[in-house]
């Protein structure tokens, strides 16, 4: 059979000419967009896409930062992102029967702190972010510790095969990345004349986990540790001494950034002896800053008014801290003074080494 020799010619050349277009793979090179504008230009270029960004920006008055200051790098919410942590955030407020919030009228100070999270000190092109841990870096109003680090993303039937992106973490003030709550990116490497602009994935929920936690958040009564005061001791101290980094008087001062650490758990008590006795109806355990396996599971609340007999106020089995300095508030249901008050924590998380950020007991006046 004799065959087109042009024809066959033809076939080479698209088989190829395919081939050399796709490669056979994806092509990793990273591109980068160049705007004529600054950053807070770029996003009112893109109706539909920055409208709930702007008007946080605008709320919070952070949209000077991005308009005026320069050396800067914006990991850019969009809509949908704002809009999974409102539906999520009323959800939770139509089950308390409270009413609803949305971005015009929720907290200020919380929105404030939470979108400076996405606007970094420093201009970022994704190829320094190329490191094994990622990249340090710091939000550009408060000095919150964020990490950036450039993946690979998956693709159909590729593991890791895909686009370059930009894995970009709220540390939540742990070294431990399993603590981390990481967004993606959909768009890197926009360079606006005053920084870098990288998207975040719209299935990422704005405020890295704490849109709801935060703003339905009740603070506790008045600490009676703080406003009584007393002696505080408990049924075994830190290994290296009460003066210890991690010492037992650290699970008394109302920090959080602070904790009491136990070695070698198998239960263990806190004993505050108020300086008068005083009446209890609330009280708060608030996590450490890493390894939730370490976090009390099981505890018992206990009231005396001699150090000898004790009244149960309050027991609590299967318990679970959802993050890391979580700060819970538990109500009880006590009118007596007590001059004692006993936490004794019966079983933690998982293994046998303990760690308690803060306890404080509390009261709150029915007036």
């Amino acid at each position: 059979m004799k065959i087109n020799t042009s024809y066959f010619y033809f076939l080479l050349l698209v088989i190829f000419g395919s081939c050399a277009k796709d490669k056979g793979y994806f092509d990793q090179s990273v591109q980068k967009i160049k705007f004529d504008g600054t950053i807070a230009e770029y996003l009112a270029s893109k109706p539909g896409v920055f409208d709930s960004l702007l008007k946080v920006l605008e709320r919070t008055e952070n949209i000077g930062i991005l308009k005026d200051s320069s050396n800067l790098t914006f990991f850019a919410p969009t809509n949908q992102n704002f809009q999974i942590a409102i539906e999520n955030l009323n959800n939770t407020r139509r089950e308390a029967d409270k009413p609803l919030e949305y971005l015009s009228n929720v907290e200020l100070k919380q929105l404030d702190t939470m979108i400076s999270n996405y606007i970094i000190r420093g201009a970022f092109l994704s190829d320094s972010m190329e490191f094994k841990d990622g990249l340090r870096i710091f939000d550009f109003k408060y000095g919150r510790r964020m990490n950036a680090k450039l993946v690979n993303a998956n693709s159909a039937g590729f593991l890791e095969g895909g686009p370059k992106i930009i894995e970009f973490a709220d540390t939540k003030n742990s070294q431990f990345n399993r603590n981390w709550v990481t967004a993606n990116t959909s768009s890197i490497n926009i360079e606006a004349k005053n920084g870098i602009i990288h998207v975040i994935n719209t299935s990422h929920v704005f405020g890295f986990n704490d849109f709801v936690t935060r703003l339905t958040y009740i603070p506790p009564p008045p600490n009676l540790f703080k406003v009584v005061g007393g002696v505080f001791t408990t049924s075994r101290e830190h290994s290296n001494g009460p003066n210890a980094v991690e010492a037992s008087k650290y699970v008394f001062d109302g920090n959080a950034e602070t904790k009491f650490l136990l070695g070698d758990f198998g239960s263990a008590w806190m004993n505050a002896e108020l300086n008068e006795p005083s009446i209890s109806n609330a009280y708060t355990l608030t996590s450490a800053n890493d390894a939730p396996e370490r976090d009390p599971a099981d505890w018992i609340i206990q009231g005396s008014n001699d150090g000898s007999n004790w009244t149960t106020l309050d027991s609590r089995a299967g318990e679970q801290f959802t993050g890391r300095f979580q700060q819970r508030v538990f109500w009880i249901n006590n009118t007596v003074p007590y001059k004692h008050y006993r936490l004794t924590v019966l079983r933690l998380r998982n293994g046998n080494l303990f760690q308690l950020a803060d306890w404080s007991m509390n009261y709150k006046s029915n007036d």
